[in-house]
């Protein structure tokens, strides 16, 4: 463990919609959670478009499904896992409007609790 790894901390809806998934795609999830905690960025975690810098999205495949965790690393100097959800949607590779939404609102919500 490195000294300089910072907490990882779940919005309690993300951790209870993460439960839900398979435990492959769990334990590949969490080790991309652990390199952000690290301070490095996994394979299969990008920065998200639209929410600003900060905000990165875990997107991994598994089996015929595709399964997103949203976290941000810039509140309160922890990794916040603001959202967790698999993705439904058929027709592209773009997240749904209702969940970038959720996203933000969380991040939002987030951030002025803990100032």
């Amino acid at each position: 463990m490195l000294e300089t790894e910072r907490d990882i901390e779940w919005v309690a809806s993300a951790l209870k919609d993460f439960g839900k998934f398979p435990d492959t795609a769990k334990r590949r999830i969490l080790v991309a959670l652990t390199d952000a905690a690290q301070g490095t960025t996994s394979d299969i975690a990008k920065p998200m478009k639209g929410m600003g810098a900060g905000v990165f999205e875990v997107a991994l495949k598994y089996r015929t499904d595709a399964y997103r965790t949203v976290y941000a690393v810039q509140i309160n100097e922890k990794i916040w896992v603001v959202h967790a959800f698999k993705k439904k949607s058929k027709s592209g590779i773009k997240t749904p409007k209702q969940e970038t939404d959720l996203i933000k609102n969380r991040i939002r919500i987030l951030t002025e609790m803990l100032k």
